[in-house]
């Protein structure tokens, strides 16, 4: 039987995540200005308060060089600030300014609209589905292969 790319959920996946993640960037994207890779930091910042690009880099599952470039053009725009590492002064630590923090509550606002469509949109089987997508995270962060 021939491989069937269309079928591979693993691709499936990627490109519901890709295509959901721009519908949400449409969104929001005219009235913050945030590419994805900024709204995602800016997140994660609103989430864990002072980290590394490092820190970033491992949660939000974009390259360093991404998550710094991110980093960069939101330091210009003054929704974040760098600072020395507490523990590791080879690590630079980035947090919200209160102009970042305001911009973040309004995305939240935005986003948690757009989840709510979301929700409708898979209708009843909404927990189904998240309590799923959350097994199959779950799984794939401790390297198990559940197809075996």
């Amino acid at each position: 039987m021939p491989f069937m790319l269309d079928e591979f959920l693993p691709y499936r996946l990627n490109v519901a995540a890709t295509l959901i993640s721009r519908r949400f960037a449409a969104l929001h994207q005219e009235e913050t200005g945030l590419s994805i890779p900024e709204w995602r930091v800016m997140a994660h910042l609103a989430n864990e308060g002072q980290v590394s690009i490092r820190d970033i880099h491992a949660r939000v599952n974009l390259d360093k060089s991404i998550v710094s470039r991110a980093a960069a053009r939101l330091e210009q725009a003054g929704h974040l600030r760098k600072s020395g590492h507490m523990q590791d002064r080879r690590l630079i630590s980035l947090e919200l300014t209160p102009k970042g923090q305001d911009l973040m509550q309004r995305l939240g606002e935005i986003a948690d609209a757009f989840q709510a469509r979301l929700h409708a949109e898979l209708g009843p089987e909404a927990e189904r589905f998240e309590t799923m997508l959350e097994q199959l995270i779950t799984n794939a962060a401790r390297g198990n292969d559940t197809a075996a």
